[in-house]
């Protein structure tokens, strides 16, 4: 086994502070990568995996799944890398390959349910996959992507989960030139879907409960703000976006926000997992659709990454030592961030 170290959570589940450990990864298998962890986003998935733990004889937690970094081996059938190469993996690590959905490149959509980078099930040997909070990770060669160049490693690793999360739905959906496209959330998904949205071409609104939010939603290149706890400015806003990211994380009506959708228009929602009780009026009234998205397969993945490094797009992030892992997830669970924490890993050498 090779042996690295990270941040890990043990023993009662309400227990969620992360200690420096020693962690054991897999040997090269022959399309395998090791890639030393240079960057790891912190996503709000994070704090629901921690809060989910089972009790005692539960396997160690490790989370992480959005990071960038260096390949520092790889096995004996790896073409597509060397030693030195920047990559990014995001939150699959493989798939079974053969479903419908694997064919069709939306290995996240995989019928036997895709490996998780962590709190997965390794595919060969049964074991569960430890995450990218970590100094070196070992992923099977297709679910790594070139980092392309220009784009600041530690600002990409965020695109890895919140950034294909919120590009699924929008290039599916046709965001282009001439779409209305409204972001209800500026958080880390919706900072992010305001920055694509805008590079597509689309006239972008932020819907926020907050006026104060008008000023970065200007400076990440919204058109306009929508305060949602203003009657008047929702009204105003009635059947106004052809799609509409929802990426409120907290349980939420969302028949207010279908309220805003243009006839034959979609609201895309991302943000909170749970269950949504939905008026059937609230979408046969303009023949309007209610869908969701979840993360993105290896094609759009890289697609997506292709198109950030374009147009600049990267996520607003604070960066901290790896040391600080503690302190990223109490703020982020207090929502003290605009808009991304990512650790610098470094600190574990």
């Amino acid at each position: 086994m090779r042996t690295t170290v990270g941040w890990q959570a043990e023993g009662p589940a309400k227990a969620t502070t992360l200690r420096r450990a020693p962690l054991e990864r897999r040997e090269l298998r022959p399309d395998d990568l090791a890639v030393r962890v240079d960057y790891c986003g912190v996503c709000h998935s994070d704090l629901h995996a921690l809060h989910a733990r089972g009790g005692a004889g539960r396997p160690p937690l490790v989370p992480g799944h959005e990071f960038t970094g260096t390949v520092i081996a790889t096995g004996p059938e790896v073409t597509r890398f060397a030693a030195g190469d920047p990559v990014a993996v995001g939150n699959i690590v493989d798939s079974c390959g053969t479903c419908a959905m694997c064919r069709a490149g939306q290995e996240n959509f995989c019928h036997t349910f895709p490996t998780l980078t962590y709190g997965g099930v390794d595919r060969h040997d049964g074991s569960t996959t430890l995450g990218g909070f970590s100094r070196e990770y070992v992923v099977r060669d297709r679910f790594a992507h070139p980092l392309p160049a220009g784009l600041d490693p530690a600002a990409a690793a965020p695109l890895l989960c919140a950034g294909i999360t919120v590009w699924e739905p929008l290039h599916a959906l046709g965001v282009g030139p001439g779409s209305r496209v409204g972001v209800a959330g500026l958080g880390g998904l919706g900072h992010l879907a305001v920055k694509m949205a805008v590079a597509l071409g689309a006239d972008t609104s932020v819907i926020s409960r907050s006026p104060d939010k008008a000023d970065d939603a200007r400076r990440l290149g919204a058109h306009g703000l929508v305060v949602s706890t203003d009657p008047e400015q929702m009204a105003a806003a009635r059947d106004r976006f052809d799609v509409l990211i929802d990426t409120i994380s907290a349980p939420h009506d969302v028949g207010a926000y279908l309220g805003l959708v243009a006839m034959d228009g979609t609201l895309s929602h991302l943000g909170h997992l749970g269950p949504v009780t939905v008026d059937t009026m609230d979408l046969l009234v303009g023949r309007k659709k209610l869908s969701s998205a979840g993360s993105g397969g290896v094609p759009a993945t890289a697609a997506m990454l292709d198109f950030c490094a374009e147009h600049g797009v990267t996520a607003d992030i604070e960066l901290l030592p790896s040391a600080r892992v503690n302190e990223a997830l109490d703020r982020l669970r207090r929502n003290d961030v605009r808009y991304r924490f990512v650790l610098d890993m470094s600190d574990l050498d």
